[in-house]
């Protein structure tokens, strides 16, 4: 049980810090843009060439 004075404290500091990185993540602008770097991640970076057709 003396265990629990040394876990319950960790585990309310590492909550708030988890709590206070959300809260920057927020303030700094991490989730502005959501759908933008997903369509740049499968958008083409230049157009496909056409190919010549053989005859």
């Amino acid at each position: 049980m003396e265990i629990l004075v040394i876990l319950v404290p960790l585990a309310l500091m590492l909550g708030g810090a988890g709590l206070v990185a959300f809260l920057w993540s927020l303030k700094s602008g991490q989730y502005d843009d959501l759908d933008g770097a997903a369509w740049r991640a499968i958008a083409d970076d230049e157009p496909p060439q056409e190919v010549p057709a053989k005859r």
